[in-house]
């Protein structure tokens, strides 16, 4: 599945989605797209090519809940940086006051690096040309759908031969919402993150940490990176991606963290102190999702040691 959207903040909204339901050989079942009125300003129309005007008389997400809905229930929610995609439609369902019935998530730029495929880069138009699946509209939801159902398939059947282990993830819902006033007669129910996070046992990185972060070089698996203050992306959605690109999220910053990831590097927090400290490496939140983008590997001699290193000694 595929939806396009206003932004990649928090506040942003899906504009258009794209769902194709394949069974369990990765064949085609059928498949469903819609438009969305976002309620607000469509983004950067130069790249979804959505406009306003297209978006008008569109269906707001609360009329085509149910529809989705129906797509996805019992389903593994399969698409290109899943995370974003699940982050996007967790919060127009909770929005909604309601829950999307979806448990669990395949991300194909993960299943790829599992696979070892080798790629140039994880961009889905790479994926496709990898597979020979022909792009006909680049960041449209329905035709990425579909490009990217034909590829899943042939990736799902190298997974069965080789016996790789399908690298799926939790979709934890969104289920806090606070009514707060609008203009005029009518309220709106806004989604409000909570502050308390559940402690959360990650599996240990695959990866021996390359070193620190070089700016304007790639992101190698196996690096450190270290968050700090508020996100637009929930911390735990963006946790979850950089591990899916095979990093190691740091719950502390020490000498041997590769990168720290804020929006506030002038702030008085104990990492932000720490990284001016040591010396390492910042960057915000949207250069780190473009860093994300393009994930060097790991070399191949040290795929599949641990990168957790010993204790620091202080």
């Amino acid at each position: 599945m595929d939806v396009e959207t206003t932004g990649l903040a928090r506040h942003d909204r899906i504009i258009s989605a794209a769902v194709y339901r394949v069974d369990a050989r990765g064949e085609v079942e059928d498949h469903w797209y819609t438009l969305v009125n976002p309620e607000r300003d469509p983004g950067p129309v130069w790249i979804h090519g959505l406009d306003s005007e297209a978006l008008e008389g569109a269906p707001l997400f609360g009329d085509i809940a149910d529809e989705f809905a129906d797509r996805l229930a019992g389903r593994v929610l399969v698409a290109h940086n899943a995370v974003f995609d699940w982050s996007m439609i967790a919060r127009e369902y909770a929005r909604a006051e309601r829950q999307a019935p979806v448990r669990q998530r395949l991300c194909t730029i993960a299943l790829s690096k599992e696979l070892g495929l080798p790629l140039a880069n994880h961009k889905l138009e790479t994926l496709a040309a990898h597979f020979g699946v022909v792009q006909q509209r680049a960041h449209h939801a329905l035709d990425d759908a579909r490009v990217l159902a034909e590829a899943f398939r042939p990736s799902l059947h190298a997974a069965a031969r080789g016996g790789v282990r399908l690298p799926l993830l939790e979709c934890r819902p969104l289920t806090e919402w606070s009514a707060s006033p609008t203009i005029g007669r009518q309220s709106s129910v806004d989604y409000r993150p909570g502050t308390w996070r559940p402690s959360r046992r990650r599996p240990a990185c695959p990866y021996p940490n390359p070193g620190r972060y070089e700016d304007g070089e790639r992101l190698k698996q196996g690096m450190r990176v270290a968050f700090s203050g508020d996100t637009s992306v929930e911390r735990d959605l963006l946790e979850d991606r950089a591990v899916e690109a095979g990093l190691h999220v740091a719950t502390s910053l020490s000498r041997l963290t590769s990168l720290l990831v804020t929006n506030d590097p002038d702030s008085g927090t104990s990492k932000t102190v720490k990284a001016r400290q040591y010396g390492t490496p910042v960057v915000d939140e949207a250069a780190f999702g473009q860093l994300l983008r393009d994930v060097a590997p790991a070399d191949p001699q040290t795929a599949g040691r641990t990168g957790s290193p010993a204790p620091e000694r202080r």
